[in-house]
């Protein structure tokens, strides 16, 4: 039987906690417009983009076209959003010193649009990339500029192929020895909005020392424990209520 706690208990605990870390995948942005993957609706059940095609770094480094027919729909995307109430609940925790870090699974900018400082994104971003001949690197305004001109991107000192720094299939994922020990270090674990089936970040809540406090709608990939506890809710609106339970 999984353990479940109200806003108004995740608030407490929330205040007694001294190092929180928080861990986040596709359903803290799908609330802003970000389409997700895995889904009711997401990109790899409605087939639009086929992850073996395009997030796969061998298919990528044979046909880079599909990736960045979906870099081009995602970028659009990004263009117009912004960070929703648990992103901007978070960068507050953090400036008032009681979250350590988050730790993303996404590759989207809503964190640090949101205020957050310390975001360890694990399956990297676009705010970077480089040519995978020389290494030259360019930041993400660069990037965007080419995306938006060319179909496939290309070095402009050698021609060759341009990769965002964005963690394919096939690629060891960024900044897990960080993200294992800032987790073991915590006192308490927020998961929000990760399914948790995607591994090695699907490890990390196992990982804790401390409670683990996950919301997401729909099951997540977490055996039920002591300290572990699992709310099936809108993730904004039950931040809505544990920032008003904070405040009172």
């Amino acid at each position: 039987m999984q353990s479940t706690i109200t806003p108004q208990e995740c608030a407490q605990m929330l205040g007694a906690a001294e190092r929180v870390v928080a861990m986040t995948g596709a359903g803290i942005s799908t609330a802003a417009g970000v389409p997700d993957f895995r889904g009711p609706n997401g990109l790899y059940v409605t087939r639009r983009y086929d992850p073996e095609t395009v997030f796969d770094i061998d298919a990528f480094l044979h046909d880079p076209e599909p990736f960045y027919d979906f870099t081009r729909d995602f970028l659009s995307v990004v263009d117009r959003i912004e960070p929703t109430v648990a992103h901007l609940f978070l960068a507050r925790m953090e400036r008032e010193g009681r979250l350590r870090c988050v730790v993303t699974q996404n590759i989207d900018f809503l964190h640090q649009r949101a205020g957050s400082e310390n975001v360890i994104s694990v399956h990297g971003g676009y705010w970077t990339s480089r040519c995978l001949r020389c290494g030259v690197e360019w930041d993400f305004d660069t990037l965007r500029s080419w995306v938006e001109k060319e179909s496939v991107p290309r070095c402009r000192d050698c021609r060759g192929l341009i990769k965002p720094d964005v963690v394919f299939f096939g690629e060891a994922v960024k900044g897990m020895d960080q993200a294992a020990a800032e987790v073991m270090e915590a006192d308490l674990m927020l998961v929000l909005g990760s399914s948790l089936t995607v591994y090695p970040a699907a490890s990390l809540p196992a990982m804790a020392r401390c409670p683990v406090i996950v919301v997401n709608k729909g099951p997540v990939g977490l055996a039920p424990g002591s300290d572990r506890f699992f709310i099936d809710e809108d993730l904004d609106e039950f931040f809505e209520a544990v920032g008003a339970a904070m405040k009172s």
